[in-house]
């Protein structure tokens, strides 16, 4: 199975770029599954429920968000309506949407995909992210009633990021940090065959500060004040994201491959 992960959609820059590149890039690479986090896919914080459906017409099979989710506020009922969109796996218990479902891939092959927000240096603590991916990982095991597993790990700290790697080696086909929109260069096979990536980078204006016009923030790190609101940057922007290749037998990976697409990051394609 040829899968694609495309990392932070950031504003209106990001989304132009997967509504202008996905689709070739879908028949192009012959791909089977994409996802895309569309976490800060809306004005930099949220995602729309108008933005949503731009994204998946592009191309995208499934739509994660992350500590911003509900930032929009439409978004609470469409997440109900729309079931290729998730939220967190360990978000508010009463919050809507779901944090992991099952889809199909081009040709009916069952796919897992799943979030969860990590605990270290976030804003709010948040329900143990291994404990609950591990109970979905125990009831939709690879190879068995699942052909591939996505599981997008949206925190800050690397080590965090790198932990939940192992967590899940041999049991997920990819894990894939999000959040922190600045590509690594860390794609690996674990020993496990889980295919791994810390962060996966955003997809936006790399001519920022982790894609917001960089005046702003500079004079807040300067002056420790603020005066404007943040704005996302919407100069060029470059795809980041990671492209794995998985056994079809054991859903484990046997290719993987960083993606930097366009703009000022372009690097790699499959």
């Amino acid at each position: 199975m040829k899968i694609l992960f495309l990392g932070d959609v950031m504003g209106r820059a990001g989304r132009a770029a997967i509504v202008e590149r996905l689709p070739g890039l879908r028949t192009e690479w012959g791909l089977d599954f994409v996802v895309v986090n569309g976490e800060n896919a809306s004005s930099g914080a949220g995602l729309t429920a108008d933005h949503a459906k731009a994204l998946l017409a592009a191309g995208a099979d499934c739509l994660t968000l992350g500590d911003h989710a509900f930032d929009q506020k439409d978004m609470l009922p469409f997440i109900e309506q729309e079931n290729r969109i998730l939220r967190p796996l360990n978000f508010a218990r009463l919050a809507p949407g779901k944090g992991a479902r099952v889809f199909s891939d081009t040709r009916g092959r069952k796919v897992l995909v799943a979030q969860v927000l990590g605990q270290v240096f976030m804003k709010r603590p948040f329900d143990d992210p291994f404990s609950a991916i591990d109970a979905v990982l125990k009831t939709q095991t690879l190879g068995g009633a699942v052909q591939a597993a996505v599981i997008d790990i949206h925190c800050e700290a690397t080590s965090e990021k790198m932990a939940m790697g192992h967590w899940c080696d041999g049991r997920a086909s990819l894990v894939v940090g999000t959040h922190t929109h600045v590509p690594t260069g860390d794609a690996q096979i674990l020993r496990g065959g889980t295919a791994y990536l810390s962060d996966a980078g955003m997809c936006g204006d790399y001519d920022s500060v982790i894609g917001m016009e960089k005046l702003e923030p500079m004079r807040r790190f300067v002056t420790g004040m603020p005066k404007e609101r943040f704005t996302p940057a919407n100069g060029p922007a470059t795809l980041s994201g990671v492209y794995v290749e998985t056994d079809d037998r054991t859903g484990l990976a046997s290719r993987v491959r960083m993606i930097r697409i366009g703009g000022r990051l372009e690097e790699a394609r499959p």
